[in-house]
């Protein structure tokens, strides 16, 4: 396993972040358990989950599952940099949701309590709350620091220009601020070209990629397909939009000797200011197809090509004006 910087910070942190949305509803609590291991053992250190999390189980479920695996002990904390979100409503409360100091509070301790440990290592906004300024965000956060109960603060889903007014904010504070940002980004969605990357490169944020196979559509879907392997899913649309590009790209997957799953991982691993995909492994196959991604090495054609298959953005304001 490769590991890096989470973006300015002097965390190390794996190439490969393991993302644990789908312990629970998909992938019962023995299974992610072992994968858990499994990530342990391969090198895997950086476990990404959010309060939630648990859909049919009810929000809560994935931290608790996360959290039993911890107090299994063994090392199990220790090996783990522990990545949460707080943002969506818990409750019908009207504090149980956003970035109100009241429910950086109590989402906070309900998530230690869940997760059972003592701080997370990575507290992320799952989403900006444009009803909070940044002054009470900051003092909430600066009290859990000091409490020891947080390390780092990361956002997650925020334009360019959002980063920017946090960072702004914090600075006046004297403090640090975001140190990564939690965002879409695959070879077919690459939005964040425009402005959140290059945002998050000025201001020294690691940039950590969810749905980095876009719902599996970079996963080979038309070998699945013809083999009768495939679900159908939400993504059936999108699929037969994209049919002749993904053709050119399952095509080249092959003649590159990985599967599309790997190609499209290690493409990610090869974007500036790209800290670590977020894999959601449902089995073990997954994880591994995602930890072989690390030793892909790609050249400049080869990145030409899937540019040209998937053509991408420039900086603004170049990407729309002169």
């Amino acid at each position: 396993m490769e590991y890096t910087h989470l973006g300015r910070t002097g965390l190390r942190v794996s190439r490969v972040v393991l993302g644990t949305m789908n312990f629970g509803p998909q992938t019962s609590e023995p299974d992610s358990h072992a994968i858990m291991d499994a990530a342990h053992a391969q090198g895997v250190n950086f476990f990404d989950t959010a309060n939630v999390y648990g859909q049919s189980l009810g929000k809560g479920a994935t931290e608790e599952i996360v959290g039993r695996f911890f107090a299994q002990g063994g090392g199990r904390r220790e090996k783990t940099v522990l990545a949460t979100k707080l943002y969506g409503d818990m409750t019908d409360y009207p504090n149980e949701g956003k970035l109100s100091a009241l429910n950086i509070r109590h989402a906070l301790d309900a998530s230690l309590t869940r997760l059972q440990t003592d701080y997370i290592d990575l507290y992320q906004f799952h989403h900006v709350d444009r009803a909070t300024p940044w002054e009470e965000i900051w003092q909430a956060i600066e009290v859990a620091v000091q409490q020891g109960k947080i390390l780092y603060a990361g956002s997650s889903n925020f334009a360019g220009w959002h980063i920017a007014q946090a960072q702004e904010a914090a600075k006046t504070r004297h403090f640090t601020g975001l140190v990564s940002e939690q965002s879409i980004y695959n070879l077919i969605v690459r939005d964040v070209e425009r402005e959140v990357l290059p945002a998050a490169q000025a201001y020294g944020l690691g940039v950590i990629p969810w749905s980095p196979l876009q719902g599996g559509l970079l996963a080979g879907v038309l070998d699945k397909e013809a083999d009768g392997s495939r679900r159908r899913s939400r993504s059936d649309d999108e699929l037969e939009k994209l049919r002749p590009q993904l053709e050119k790209y399952e095509a080249f997957a092959a003649e590159l000797g990985h599967s599309p799953a790997e190609l499209a991982l290690a493409w990610l691993l090869h974007q500036p200011a790209v800290t670590a995909p977020i894999t959601g492994p449902r089995t073990m196959n997954q994880l591994d197809t995602a930890i072989a991604s690390v030793d892909i090495t790609l050249d400049e054609d080869a990145l030409g090509r899937l540019d040209e298959i998937f053509p991408g953005h420039k900086t603004a304001p170049e990407d729309y004006a002169w």
